[in-house]
């Protein structure tokens, strides 16, 4: 990998497959990055990678990731910038230079991650947009209260000049691409495969290999679980799991495109989907995560697969043997179990057109930003002359798995819309599922905001016809 310019070559033996690039990074003396909490959390940790602008494939954008997550296998052939890399003591990049005068570090451990998290904001393609804030979500401060740091923020203005620094000019070039890798140690193996089908392959001769992606979900099981599968593959860069594509009848999106570049292609396309990336994690996690391996994980608290139920939305499944179509709200069978098999990789995320005219995803957690749900509620409806001539609601959080609420939609559908109707399925709404009592809430809270949750609804979409009247 190349780091701040310099070509760094990992010895497989002492690195091990199960490195992540925190310990690579640091075992060359790079010890800006910090580790934290090891599980994404903090952002201590966080660098900056040249990945492809979504926007135009020919230009790079420098995108902040959590190194304590990602296999420093997984970064072969990349570009990373640390925070050594932005400036030096007798020469600070603008970032460095804003943080210090508007005292936004004090003891410092958490500084080098909030800088490259704000110096890859800095750097944004679309420099009429002023700094989001929101750039800074996964990065945890426990010493400033947050404000100074928000005002060296707000004070870098617009973006860099290409023509005085190095790192906005890059911008200009294409970044890295994936680079094929096969790296052994030990016993274990990691594989980068250079195609679909190689990947297929590999999957057909061993299922029990671990399918990586973006790694938040692997690297916590590698930080903190003591999880070390024998071997693994990334899946992440792969052509043909990645990009958007839209027809006249569906929306096909690729399983490896990331939570950000979903966001950004999609969030206002579909506002369901624009509606929910925002709570999901942090901008940390989601320039990593990727909606296959969220949907792959099985998780019953996952905050993608309620959206997606309300969509509608299918799992293009594919082995060596082809691919088949799978409706998601039958991929489910159990707890992190479904009907995919152990030789096949989510490929795509279809999801039919046109849309539902009116949606809302609700999130009910301890906070508001980067936290795991307690409950999680997918809307999507339509209303004809009055009546609802559809409605689809998926729910996470309240059973073994995310579940669509068949009865409350069933009493819902050639109901009127009024509040007299969403006041009687409010209440069976509050009887769908199983849910359980755990640390973050009890089951008789679950159920309560079942029914909270639509009331909400119908009282948001009340507000939105009055405004749009």
């Amino acid at each position: 990998m190349t780091v701040n310019g310099v070509t760094l070559e990992t010895d497989n033996h002492t690195s091990g497959v199960h490195t992540n690039a925190l310990d690579a990074l640091r075992s060359h003396g790079l010890t800006a990055c910090k580790e934290g909490c090891g599980e994404g959390e903090c952002g201590a940790c966080a660098i900056m990678v040249a990945r492809p602008d979504g926007n135009d494939a020919d230009r790079t954008r420098w995108v902040p990731v959590n190194a304590c997550l990602i296999p420093a296998a997984a970064l072969d052939g990349q570009e990373i910038v640390t925070a050594e890399g932005l400036g030096t003591p007798s020469d600070l990049h603008p970032v460095q230079r804003e943080m210090a005068e508007r005292g936004g570090s004090q003891c410092g451990y958490c500084t080098p991650g909030f800088v490259c998290s704000m110096a890859a904001e800095y750097y944004r393609p679309e420099t009429e947009k002023p700094f989001d804030l929101h750039a800074l979500s996964g990065n945890l401060c426990r010493c400033t209260g947050y404000r100074p740091i928000k005002d060296a923020a707000m004070a870098l203005g617009t973006g860099a000049d290409a023509d005085t620094d190095a790192r906005a000019a890059r911008l200009r070039e294409p970044a890295p691409g994936p680079a094929p890798t096969d790296v052994h140690a030990g016993d274990a193996r990691f594989r980068r495969p250079a195609s679909l089908s190689e990947a297929l392959e590999i999957l057909s001769d061993d299922p029990s290999i671990a399918v990586v992606a973006g790694s938040t979900d692997h690297g916590v099981g590698v930080n903190l679980k003591g999880e070390r599968p024998a071997d693994v593959i990334a899946v992440d860069r792969l052509p043909e799991l990645r990009g958007i594509t839209v027809t006249d009848t569906y929306l096909d999106i690729g399983a490896a495109q990331t939570l950000t570049e979903i966001e950004r292609a999609l969030g206002k396309k579909v506002p369901l989907l624009g509606q929910l990336l925002p709570q999901f994690a942090s901008r940390l996690i989601r320039n990593s995560a990727t909606i296959g391996g969220n949907l792959g994980t099985g998780s019953p608290i996952g905050d993608t697969p309620p959206a997606l139920l309300a969509l509608e939305a299918s799992l293009v499944l594919t082995s060596v043997g082809g691919e088949r179509e799978v409706a998601l709200c039958d991929y489910f069978t159990g707890y992190r179990r479904s009907v995919r098999q152990p030789d096949e990789l989510i490929t795509r995320i279809r999801i039919p057109l046109p849309l539902s005219p009116l949606t809302a995803f609700h999130k009910i957690a301890k906070r508001r930003f980067d936290d795991i749900s307690s409950v999680a509620v997918g809307f999507a409806v339509d209303v004809q002359d009055g009546l609802v001539t559809k409605a689809r609601i998926g729910l996470g959080g309240v059973a073994a798995t995310p579940v669509r609420a068949l009865e409350t939609e069933a009493a819902l559908e050639g109901a009127p819309w009024t509040e007299e109707t969403i006041l009687a399925a409010a209440e069976i709404l509050r009887g769908e599922g199983t849910p359980m009592s755990d640390h973050r809430a009890s089951s008789a809270y679950r159920s309560a905001m079942l029914g909270t949750s639509l009331e909400r609804f119908w009282a948001e979409q009340q507000r939105q016809q009055e405004v749009r009247a």
